[in-house]
């Protein structure tokens, strides 16, 4: 306790010091703050001291006698001795603390000393120096003071002479100009020539009213006409390169030429020259030797005539300058008929460039006549080089669009001339051809890799290397009206007519069709339709994301087109195979003689050559179609036999009529029963399926097959031979078709025509019927 107040009065009790305390509590809290620890360590948990309370220790107003006097009130004994023993702690704590920091941080003092020490050392060197430097600067300045005032007067009469050295030297170059103007000339070194005739110029036209200068200026004159007319000629020589003829034309105008003159004769050497790199382009043109390649084409005009163009440009821009609007026109006159004449050229080359092969040989070649011609452009936009450049590069473009269509179109007519063969081809014995579904596939394949291919050669126009892909033509228009719309769509609808010439009259084209290929191209078309036509046009759409918002054709239209055009084929294929069939039977009641014909003891041949085309031809729609939807069939429709008359009914009420002698009751009455029959569309729309084939060609057989017996005369056999054919023709037929109603209504039709046609007509008992069909 007594060192506490020791500790406490201490310092506080000397009058000398009164901040000393406050002075070490700062020391003390930034040791603390340098090494980290918490300000909170010494404070009471949970209580926020005073700043100004007089009995905190660490407080900025503490009074040790305010505190002892607390404790000593406040405090019991034994508090008292903790009160001690803490502080006594926190006293030892500080020393070690303070001991510690001394210590760590003696080294970092030593130091410090040590480097203060050299600095007043190397200070005081220095300041040494100063001073002597100073002295021996004082003493050069008097000694030059000196030498300056005693060479003074010679320092006047050396510039005297050597301004009269000058004036000299400049008389000399007078004089002798005459003679250097002459070896200069003679030498060929005209650029010198005209630069000693510059500098002497204005002297001589000062003084030209002394009789010697007069002299020298009327040989310099003479020797200036010379050299002038040598300058002419070498302008006029066509040999002369531009450079050449640039440096002659700056150096007549530096000799006062006129300058319009020189003008003109500048623009007129140039475009000969200009001519010959022409007429050397036009020369690889010729009929007799073979035309270079389009880039080579290219190159050799863009390294001869356009570089001569460019060089003639910055040449007369450079020289003519001060001729104002009038030379400009001249230039731009200039430029624009030997550009003109030059873009002509390139379109005969662009021309020959023919077919819907590679394209990245003319795209490089368009690439480097556009890259080429932005210079000239540049140099003299009123000229139009650039725009002319870029009308040539689109229509180009656009004319290797119209050949890839064509070279689409061709490959269409190929792949038709190649399924053609393949139909045609003679069958080896055990081995057989590639079946409908193969040519399909390999047609419909080969159509759609020349469509890719012709896009990716296409999609050369639009690359991002290429300096012309960024006009608004190649961003818009080409992406939307000329690759989807000309070429994609174009084709399309090229294909579409192409198959629907095919729909022609037998006279004309469809007679000499195969019908598998009519069969083959309406399946095509009805796959466009469903998927193939939007898969093209997406692929052309992500390939070309164009800027242009022009109206396009849309998707729905061109599959309605191709829908279209696969119905009128596959309507066109059933009045082919109909016609076919329907000529078998026409032929085979046309030439037989019914009245006397035989009893019948078998099916005639041509039906069953019927009931097997109609098997081959229900195959073959079968490899391209699906089957189809049928109505229910009846439990007997393979058991049906034909009567003379349908029915019983029919029987009875026909058949005491049907006599000679009442030949117009018969008919009125046939004519009613038709009036109550259901009425048979032959020609009704197709489906796209196997079953609405199968019934439309099996319509126009039986229909003909009808119209046909209701032209003959029969006999007793001739009806009964109808009635046999009738009967092996529903066993077969009624299988192919979606109702089997149809199949009896017809054969009922042509059994009751011929029944009214026959002059006996004594019906065949259906078991024998049955017997010979099942036999046949």
């Amino acid at each position: 306790m007594e060192a506490a107040v020791g500790l406490g009065s201490g310092p506080g009790a000397s009058p000398e010091e009164p901040e000393a305390p406050e002075r070490r509590r700062k020391a003390h809290g930034m040791l603390k703050l340098y090494y980290g620890l918490p300000e909170a360590e010494a404070a009471a948990p949970g209580a926020t001291p005073d700043p100004r309370d007089p009995t905190d220790l660490n407080g900025a107003h503490f009074d040790p006698e305010v505190f002892l006097d607390k404790l000593r009130k406040e405090c019991p004994l034994a508090q008292l001795m903790d009160s001690e023993t803490d502080m006594v702690r926190q006293i030892r704590a500080l020393d070690s603390d303070m001991q510690t920091l001394v210590y760590e941080n003696y080294n970092k003092f030593i130091c410090a000393t040590d480097t203060i020490r050299k600095m007043k050392n190397d200070f005081r060197k220095m300041e040494d120096e100063m001073d002597r430097l100073a002295t021996t600067m004082a003493v050069i300045t008097d000694f030059s003071a000196r030498i300056s005032a005693t060479l003074q007067d010679r320092h006047e009469r050396i510039t005297k002479l050597a301004g009269v050295h000058a004036l000299l030297r400049k008389l000399q170059f007078l004089f002798e100009l005459p003679s250097r103007l002459t070896r200069c000339v003679e030498l060929g070194a005209y650029g010198q020539a005209v630069r000693y005739q510059g500098r002497a110029r204005a002297v001589l036209q000062q003084y030209q009213h002394l009789p010697s200068f007069r002299a020298i200026q009327d040989d310099c004159q003479l020797i200036t006409a010379r050299l002038a007319q040598q300058l002419r000629h070498k302008f006029r020589d066509g040999g002369a390169g531009a450079p050449e003829l640039a440096e002659c034309v700056e150096l007549l105008l530096a000799l006062g030429e006129p300058a319009e003159e020189l003008c003109d004769e500048f623009l007129a050497h140039a475009q000969g020259r200009l001519e010959g790199e022409l007429g050397s382009l036009e020369a690889e043109l010729g009929p007799s030797p073979p035309a270079p390649d389009v880039l080579e084409f290219t190159d050799r005009g863009g390294s001869g005539f356009v570089s001569g163009l460019c060089q003639v440009v910055a040449s007369y821009q450079e020289l003519f300058s001060a001729q104002g609007p009038a030379g400009v026109e001249k230039l731009v006159a200039f430029a624009r008929e030997l550009g003109s004449r030059y873009f002509a050229l390139v379109e005969r080359r662009l021309a020959q460039e023919q077919g819907s092969g590679d394209n990245s040989l003319l795209v490089r070649a368009l690439d480097r006549f556009h890259r080429r011609l932005r210079a000239p452009g540049t140099m003299l936009p009123a000229a139009g080089l650039t725009e002319g450049a870029t009308e040539i590069v689109e229509q180009a473009a656009r004319e290797r669009l119209g050949q890839h269509l064509q070279g689409l179109c061709a490959a269409f007519s190929g792949c038709l001339t190649d399924v053609r063969q393949a139909l045609a081809a003679p069958r080896l014995a055990g081995k057989e051809g590639p079946g409908l579904g193969e040519l399909l596939a390999s047609v419909s394949g080969a159509i759609l890799g020349h469509i890719k291919a012709s896009l990716a050669a296409v999609h050369l126009f639009t690359a991002k290397d290429v300096s012309f892909s960024n006009k608004a033509y190649f961003r818009g228009e080409f992406c939307s009206q000329g690759v989807r719309e000309g070429l994609i769509v174009g084709f399309i609808r090229s294909m579409c007519r192409t198959a629907r010439g095919f729909c022609d009259s037998p006279s004309e084209k469809g007679g000499a069709t195969p019908p598998a290929l009519l069969l083959l191209l309406s399946r095509l078309c009805l796959d466009y339709e469903t998927s193939t036509i939007s898969y093209i046009l997406t692929l052309t759409d992500e390939q070309f994301l164009g800027q242009d918002h022009s109206p396009v054709t849309p998707v729905s239209t061109l599959c309605a087109e191709a829908r279209e055009t696969a119905r009128r084929l596959l309507t066109h294929y059933v009045k082919v195979q109909g016609l076919v069939v329907s000529q078998m039977l026409r032929k085979s009641v046309e030439t037989r003689d019914w009245l006397t014909t035989l009893e019948p003891r078998n099916v005639r041949a041509v039906m069953k050559r019927v009931v097997e085309d109609t098997t081959a031809i229900d195959v073959q729609v079968g490899l391209l179609y699906e089957e189809g939807v049928r109505k229910a069939q009846s439990s007997d429709s393979s058991k049906r036999t034909f009567s003379v008359y349908s029915s019983s009914r029919q029987q009875g009420r026909y058949a005491p009529s049907y006599t000679p002698s009442a030949p117009m009751d018969t008919n009125l009455l046939s004519n009613i029963q038709k009036l109550f029959s259901e009425r048979i569309d032959v020609f009704s729309p197709v489906e796209f399926n196997k079953v609405s084939v199968l019934t439309g060609i099996i319509k126009i057989s039986l229909k003909t097959l009808l119209e046909c017996v209701r032209l003959r005369t029969f006999g007793r056999y001739g009806l009964q031979q109808v009635q046999v054919d009738c009967h092996f023709l529903q066993l077969y037929l009624w299988r192919f078709v979606a109702d089997e109603e149809l199949v009896h209504l017809l054969l009922d039709e042509v059994v009751a025509s011929a029944a009214l046609r026959c002059l006996d007509p004594v019906p065949m008992e259906p078991s024998v019927v049955e017997v010979i069909c099942e036999r046949g």
